[in-house]
């Protein structure tokens, strides 16, 4: 049983993919309005890819109530009218708090501002030790700057489009700055439980399905050499012994193509 309150739906299946910004913020404000009577329970828009597995977890973890919507990138969902209103660079993960600053409603969109939010409205794994929570916050924003970037990347010249570019080049580049930074992470945990330290945060939260995507989406293990990185495979192992980090990774699951 996860979290909270929770229901999983498709919704491309009754959003207009034709309405006018104008008709997608009216119909983004009647949402609101209709949701703020549910109790505080967070709308998660996203599907499991690892950007939208990261708030998932979070959710998780933090015991929030919210609703998963998923969001299907592969049938343009995320160009709906009413996703548009919600993030207007159809892109998930986003969220619709009822119950955001001075109870109000508020939609916030990209993963880490997102994290940050959660973490802030439940004072929870983000550090209250000033110097902890800023090396937190640096290590978030080296994963949005650069492990989400270069993994994804690397990803899709890697397995995606091997049959539309024949030329090395980007694999070559993108294969260079994921052995980098897995080595730049591989270094923090050398000394450290989680990566600030002994206590898991919102950054562990960011990184980690990146590295597990590495295995489970781009089938890329034996290729990187992933078993050079003996401390990434051992954190990687902490993180999912965790109950609540597991269950958050699989909210919003791909649906079957032709489902719905």
């Amino acid at each position: 049983m996860l979290a909270g309150y929770h229901r999983r739906r498709k919704i491309s299946a009754f959003w207009d993919c034709q309405a006018t910004p104008m008709q997608a913020m009216l119909e983004y404000e009647s949402y609101t309005l209709k949701i703020g009577s549910m109790m505080g329970t967070i709308e998660l828009y996203s599907l499991d890819t690892p950007n939208g597995q990261k708030i998932g977890i979070a959710l998780e973890e933090m015991k929030l109530p919210y609703s998963a919507n998923v969001i299907d990138i592969r049938q343009d969902d995320q160009f709906s009218s009413h996703f548009v209103g919600i993030n207007p660079n159809s892109k998930i993960p986003a969220i619709v708090d009822p119950d955001g600053p001075g109870g109000k409603p508020i939609s916030i969109f990209e993963s880490g501002a997102i994290l940050m939010y959660l973490a802030e409205k439940t004072g929870k794994f983000l550090p209250s030790n000033p110097t902890e929570r800023w090396q937190t916050i640096q290590w978030l924003f080296f994963q949005m700057a650069g492990v989400g970037p270069m993994f994804g990347q690397f990803g899709h010249f890697f397995r995606y489009a091997k049959d539309k570019c024949e030329d090395p080049y980007p694999v070559e580049r993108y294969t260079k700055e994921v052995l980098r930074l897995l080595a730049v992470i591989e270094k923090q945990l050398t000394d450290h439980k989680y990566i600030i330290n002994n206590e898991y945060t919102i950054t562990d939260m960011a990184v980690m399905p990146w590295v597990v995507c590495l295995d489970e989406f781009y089938e890329a293990t034996d290729f990187l050499g992933l078993e050079n990185f003996p401390q990434i495979q051992e954190w990687v192992e902490l993180c999912l012994m965790r109950e609540a980090t597991r269950n958050g990774m699989t909210i919003c699951p791909f649906p079957q193509l032709g489902e719905g």
